[in-house]
């Protein structure tokens, strides 16, 4: 409405009281009946007759018309959001354009100034809200009660395909650990876990798909097999952690809507700070990006209580990693995927010749072998021992 039509608007509001006062004073209208013509409550007709009998009709003007509200947005503002979103940021949606612009431009209206800006100046379409009836599963109550996590393979930078993984809290959708990998398997879950276990502590249960590095399927399709245990699930077991498969995409609902926030916002990002590597994705993924979506996506947990547990000493590094048996040779060395591993000499032994021992690989590809709980050589991811003379120690 503009401001000749809010003028001419006033004007008959004040001409329509003047008539009813009138027939008021004559008794022809009750106080009541009065305040049910112009639709104000019998306190607030009393309030403007005590106005207008002191000060005239004058003082029934509403003070806003013909003032521009302290809350209008300058010209130069919208222009700038407008400019900034056409230019730059025509790829985010509105809600993705205020957090970003609050973050790097010093934006100070809200969310819904912005999206109404946008719609009024024709950029972007008012959608409707609504979607399928979905039946919601409840979140677990506490912090560290169940623990999701799973990949997502997308174009995160152009002509780079990475496995974004992800872990995160099913009580408050947080995201305890992201980071990209060139392909998601065994060693990628037990850096999310061990992320996890470093920051918050142990916790109850962990909720996957049933992709191969985390169940034996016999069949396709089919029931996972409990008694073979893949690498991860030996090392939950070992940790006394709970592992449940999901057995549809829609049991995974949590996580594959976060998924669908990541891949809507983050490539989007990366481009704009220039950011072509893996390396410095995951960096700006930790430093940067989760942050900001905890922020803005977590929710508060039922109960401010939390399940995480303590690891009370357990040496979580030999458990989060793949353990494999092994006989030493006559050379006193041990074969691993094409390595030769050499076995210094120890105190303990003349030689482990026969020896029974166990090979563990850990994440960052080094290696260790153990003779029972002693750790007996340590080796680089090339196989070559880390120390000459290799001082030997328990394994917890």
């Amino acid at each position: 409405m503009g401001r000749k039509s809010r003028t001419l608007t006033e004007g008959i509001r004040m001409a329509r009281f003047e008539e009813i006062y009138g027939r008021h004073r004559r008794k022809e209208l009750s106080c009541a009946e009065a305040a049910d013509i112009l639709g104000c409550s019998e306190r607030h007709f009393l309030r403007l007759r005590r106005r207008y009998e002191d000060a005239g009709l004058g003082s029934l003007r509403d003070g806003r018309v013909g003032r521009e509200s302290s809350h209008r947005a300058a010209d130069e503002e919208v222009e700038m959001i407008t400019k900034l979103y056409t230019e730059k940021y025509r790829d985010m949606s509105v809600s993705h354009f205020h957090d970003w612009g609050v973050r790097k431009h010093g934006f100070t209206r809200s969310y819904n100034w912005t999206r109404k800006t946008l719609n009024e100046a024709g950029l972007t379409t008012p959608t409707k809200r609504g979607g399928p009836h979905r039946l919601r599963r409840p979140r677990r109550p506490m912090r560290g009660m169940m623990i999701h996590q799973d990949g997502s393979r997308h174009e995160w930078v152009p002509g780079q395909w990475w496995d974004l993984i992800v872990t995160l809290d099913d009580a408050t959708s947080e995201i305890l650990s992201g980071f990209f990998v060139e392909e998601e398997g065994t060693d990628s879950s037990f850096r999310g876990i061990a992320d996890v276990i470093e920051n918050h502590g142990l916790f109850c249960s962990f909720y996957t798909d049933r992709g191969s590095h985390y169940f034996f399927t016999p069949e396709a399709g089919g029931k996972v097999d409990r008694a073979a245990l893949t690498q991860v699930g030996r090392a939950l077991k070992q940790l006394n952690i709970r592992h449940i498969p999901a057995y549809s995409p829609q049991a995974r609902g949590r996580s594959e809507r976060v998924f669908g926030t990541i891949q809507a916002r983050l490539p989007i990002e990366l481009a704009l700070e220039g950011i072509t590597d893996m390396d410095a994705a995951s960096r700006y993924l930790r430093e940067v990006y989760i942050p900001a979506h905890n922020a803005k996506f977590a929710v508060k947990p039922e109960s401010e209580q939390s399940a995480f547990l303590p690891t009370l000493g357990m040496d979580i590094e030999n458990i989060l990693c793949i353990q494999e048996d092994r006989t030493v040779q006559s050379d006193n060395t041990v074969r691993y995927e094409g390595l030769v591993l050499q076995i210094p000499p120890s105190e303990h032994r003349h030689h482990f010749v026969r020896a029974k021992v166990q090979v563990n690989k850990y994440p960052d590809g080094a290696l260790a072998v153990f003779y029972g709980p002693l750790c007996i050589g340590e080796y680089e991811p090339d196989g070559k021992l880390k120390k000459e003379e290799k001082e030997e120690k328990i394994a917890a």
